[in-house]
């Protein structure tokens, strides 16, 4: 049952609507802006404004979907165990899921090209969300992590769906970005039928917020649940067969913009000391692979990009990972990993997928998107947390140089795996009880 919102919070949301209809130029100007450089952000745009096609077939399904919002590839990566886990058992249930990046339906479709409909979120406008939430009427809305959007949350309760979070986390610095704005936040939590956390801390930090403590269950993160491919071994052996001769190799992965400067300062502190040490470089944006290969030329590095093709010789310093859908692979043929988006603010990536490869991890100082991950791989010595690139550069020189160190870590990142197993489970439960 929608709750009953008081004066204050209906001038509220009227306040935050009007802001919101006033700066939508500014968002399609910045999307125009980022279609020069990826021109996928200037396709289906009428799905942004909730104008999605649907057929005949799917039309007919109304008031039966199951929506599964996930922002990009990270969170579409933690939705899929649970949306292939209700497709196996439960095919009968429609899944429609909702992504804000080209990168993420790119994900998105390649896991998943027939089973579930894609489709881009609506902007978190009235207009836009109405339109969405009229073509599919869902019966739940699963939204993954803590992508919280005030009338997303609002008009889906008030269509008569259920909204839960699944896998939610929440970073002291986005408690206190909910804090400062909490006449608004609050009315949104409170529509929430169940918060279902990663960790202890997160839920603590929306209990704090005020949300019920009986509606923040601690599930575990769905991202333990990592199911590896079982034709890896074929395609290791296939992207390793690239590499000419026996070379240690190191991964940065998913680097983001400023970050490619400092991993490859670091890189080149350690040839001196391994010189024949194969950099495997894999940007976490498509539109930026070209700029990341001048840049890597312009320091006087010997590139090999993934789209050539070609062999990577020993003359080559950096094998450049400009493919999408195979970072697993990159994993595969790795040795040490640096995960990217660490040492610039933007709170870092996936730690896990090499921790499941049995790879040592190295991130920087910014892991708020990670944060309770990194901190439990590091308590079990899986984990380095770097300062800078000067840090970066002689961690990597003291990890090739003692083997063992490398394989106690690796070991101590599949142990700590999988003895997390089991948050998928406690999460499906979750949401076919509220479907």
């Amino acid at each position: 049952m929608q709750p009953h919102w008081s004066r204050q919070t209906v001038l509220n949301r009227l306040t935050y609507n009007l802001l919101f209809t006033l700066v939508l130029p500014i968002i399609i100007v910045r999307l125009l802006w980022r279609s020069l450089k990826a021109p996928a952000y200037a396709r289906r745009w009428a799905q942004r404004f909730g104008f999605a096609q649907l057929s005949p077939e799917q039309q007919a399904l109304k008031g039966q979907w199951i929506w599964v919002h996930a922002v990009s590839v990270g969170e579409s990566i933690a939705a899929a165990p649970l949306i292939r886990k209700l497709l196996q058992e439960h095919p009968e249930i429609p899944i429609v899921v909702t992504t804000m990046t080209p990168t993420g339906s790119e994900r998105v479709q390649a896991m998943f090209p027939e089973q579930v409909c894609h489709v881009y979120a609506p902007y978190d406008h009235p207009i836009a969300v109405q339109n969405f939430l009229n073509r599919f009427k869902p019966r739940l809305l699963v939204i993954m992590e803590t992508e919280l959007w005030p009338n997303i949350v609002h008009y889906s309760k008030k269509a008569g769906a259920k909204v839960i979070v699944a896998n939610a986390r929440l970073s002291v610095k986005s408690a206190r970005g909910y804090e400062k704005f909490i006449k608004l936040a609050s009315p949104m939590l409170a529509s929430i039928d169940c918060i279902a956390t990663q960790a202890h801390n997160d839920a603590q930090r929306f209990i704090k917020l005020g949300v019920p403590a009986e509606k923040v269950p601690v599930t575990g993160s769905i991202k333990f649940e990592i199911d590896l491919p079982e034709d890896l071994q074929q395609q290791r052996q296939q992207m390793a067969s690239l590499i000419e001769g026996e070379r240690p190799v190191l991964i940065a992965a998913s680097t983001r913009e400023g970050e490619e400067e400092k991993v490859l300062a670091a890189f080149k502190k350690c040839l001196p000391n391994i010189p024949e040490l194969l950099l495997v470089l894999v940007p976490r944006h498509p539109e930026r692979f070209r700029s990341v290969a001048k840049l890597c030329q312009n320091q006087g590095l010997s590139l090999v990009s993934r789209s050539d093709g070609c062999e990577i010789s020993e003359l080559n310093n950096v094998f450049l990972g400009d493919s999408m859908g195979e970072m697993l692979n990159y994993f595969s043929i790795s040795d040490v990993a640096f995960v990217g988006g660490s040492l610039v603010e933007t709170g870092c990536h996936n730690v896990l997928e090499p921790a499941a490869f049995g790879l040592p991890v190295l991130v920087g100082p910014s892991q708020f998107n990670f944060q309770t991950i990194c901190e439990q791989l590091e308590e079990a010595g899986a984990l380095i947390t770097v300062r800078d690139e000067l840090h970066l550069s002689d961690v990597i020189l003291e990890l090739f140089a003692d083997t063992e160190k490398r394989k106690a870590m690796g070991v101590a990142g599949q142990k700590m795996i999988a003895e997390n197993k089991g948050a998928l489970q406690r999460t499906y439960d979750i949401v076919i009880a509220h479907y």
